[in-house]
């Protein structure tokens, strides 16, 4: 494990590839690319980059062509160059069909069976007076239920009165009713509640968390007026889906929805805070469209460490604030590649989570504009439907 951050860069660039063997020596793309470097790596070792210019001592291009080249020297004295190549290797694994096959048969009727257990853990609101309400737990199952289903309000009624038939609810409500109560807003925080307790069935056997945000799209167009292209924009509108879901399990333990031009920023602590009443949480991660002081004092707050990327015009800090211990966290020991090859090994294709990838350009700084996808728990199960409906 090299403890100089210059090996550190030069293997990145091993590993990153485009150094190319020419006859005075190696060329190196440069790690923000755009550029290459020649270097020589022949006694005394040079290279045409500033930093080995300035300082006159090894720098990353130099370290990089060492991993690709190993020195072997015979007892004559000759030397032997022997060039290793990088090849990416595309990992697969095989489908246990039967087992797939099994659960996707059977998952409707399991669907319903835990629905129906969660939908029972809502009290009905007390009630002085007017028309005789629809009780809360059944209208909830019949939203949830036929967002699940995907068909529409009248279609869904024959699903809605089988769900009766076994007795899951009490009342088929009109298709009516379920859409009055599937756009009703005070259902919302309802929604979010039943996301976290859907959750805790697994609260024992996970520490580490991840917070991002999705978009789920609407039948309605907007139309706006670009300005950097100078013509007008439509596009479907959408919701935003902020959510907290465990690295380990993919459960999702807290949810908000907001508008599709919310910030990132101002959901991280209500996501954490609720996540935290019930999880003991060790690591949070996040891209750097979390980054605020506010959510670092959170996160430290509840003893636990935060992964947030630094944006790249972030002022060097100089007092002893969480924001500066974090800071030179982040910019020397580059926690990002430990999460990158230790913290996300599995991808689902449903992911929307994203985590920055790290590479340092030629003037130290990082650039989080390259992105790695992250599992998340947005699925076909009683989390993912609710995130849905919300």
């Amino acid at each position: 494990m090299y403890t100089d951050a210059r090996h550190e860069r030069g293997l990145q660039l091993a590993q990153r590839g485009h150094i190319v063997k020419q006859a005075d020596g190696w060329q190196v793309l440069s790690q923000s690319g755009n550029g290459h470097y020649l270097v020589r790596i022949d006694p005394p070792p040079s290279c045409t980059c500033p930093d080995f210019e300035l300082r006159q001592r090894p720098c990353k291009h130099i370290y990089a062509v060492e991993q690709r080249v190993t020195w072997d020297t015979a007892l004559d004295g000759s030397q032997t160059i022997t060039t290793t190549e990088i090849k990416t290797v595309k990992i697969t694994y095989k489908q246990n069909w039967p087992a797939y096959n099994a659960a996707q048969a059977e998952e409707k009727d399991r669907f319903v069976v835990l629905l129906d257990a969660l939908c029972h853990l809502l009290d009905q609101p007390v009630q002085t007076n007017g028309r005789p309400r629809l009780l809360l737990a059944d209208m909830v199952f019949a939203c949830v239920y036929k967002v699940y289903v995907g068909f529409s309000s009248r279609r869904f009624m024959s699903d809605l009165r089988e769900a009766q038939a076994q007795e899951h609810i009490h009342t088929a409500a009109h298709f009516n009713s379920v859409s009055r109560y599937l756009a009703d807003p005070a259902l919302t925080e309802t929604f979010s509640k039943l996301v976290t307790l859907s959750s805790l069935p697994l609260k024992g056997i996970e520490n580490n968390f991840a917070v991002d945000s999705s978009g789920f799209s609407t039948c309605r167009f907007v139309r706006w007026f670009n300005k950097k292209y100078g013509r007008e924009i439509d596009n479907r509108e959408w919701v935003k889906v902020h959510l907290m879901c465990g690295v380990d399990t993919k459960i999702v333990t807290s949810v908000d929805v907001s508008g599709w031009a919310a910030n990132d920023t101002p959901y991280f602590v209500p996501l954490l805070e609720r996540t935290a009443k019930y999880y003991q949480v060790k690591e949070v991660s996040a891209d750097k469209a979390y980054l605020s002081n506010k959510n670092l004092e959170a996160v430290a707050k509840l003893g636990a460490m935060s992964f947030i990327p630094f944006k790249i015009n972030t002022v060097v800090p100089t007092d002893n604030s969480i924001w500066a211990e974090m800071y030179h966290f982040f910019m020397y020991q580059y926690f990002g590649q430990f999460l990158l090859s230790e913290r996300w090994p599995h991808e689902p294709s449903s992911s929307k989570v994203k985590l920055p990838n790290l590479p340092v350009q030629e003037d130290n700084s990082c650039d989080s504009s390259r992105v790695y996808w992250l599992p998340s728990a947005i699925s076909r199960g009683p989390s993912g439907s609710f995130s849905a409906i919300s």
